[in-house]
């Protein structure tokens, strides 16, 4: 016959199954940006550097000033410069990930208001590991005037 198992045995099997459980890459954001609007303008680009401790990707975008978020890539196809939405972006571990204009970057569509130089834009960005494990950093993107370029890169490392 077995032996039922003690609460404290249970308890510490569930504590350990929950720190198993909760090992997170360590996803950090620095350099948050976003070009400010003129009046009407419907869709802005979101920027920042993206560094993880282990790979991850970056699944999905929301901000409460869009309707749409989307993760976008340009990219020269010929002499044509094109610009298109990806369902990810793999974001190396150790290493860092520059979202800038031009490159890889977030665009956010259906503006429901206008975004001005100084504004506070909030950001959720959703990351998946390699098992599947979701986990969402939020960011708060410092609007900058329409003629601002990107901050200097801090270690280097485009998204490509």
């Amino acid at each position: 016959m077995k032996k039922p198992l003690r609460p404290a045995f249970l308890f510490l099997a569930a504590a350990c199954g929950l720190l198993v459980g909760a090992a997170r890459a360590e996803v950090t954001i620095s350099d948050a940006w976003v070009r400010a609007t003129v009046p009407q303008q419907q869709a802005t680009g979101a920027f920042m550097q993206i560094r993880s401790s282990e790979a991850v990707r970056l699944v999905q975008v929301q901000s409460p000033v869009a309707g749409v978020a989307e993760v976008h890539e340009m990219a020269m196809e010929g002499d044509v410069m094109k610009m298109r939405a990806l369902p990810a972006l793999p974001v190396p571990a150790s290493q860092a990930l520059t979202l800038r204009p031009g490159g890889h970057h977030v665009m956010l569509l259906d503006l429901k208001q206008q975004v001005k130089a100084g504004d506070s834009v909030p950001l959720s960005l959703i990351f998946e590991s390699a098992d599947g494990q979701r986990q969402t950093v939020q960011v708060q993107a410092t609007a900058r005037a329409l003629g601002a370029a990107a901050p200097a890169a801090h270690g280097g490392g485009h998204g490509h």
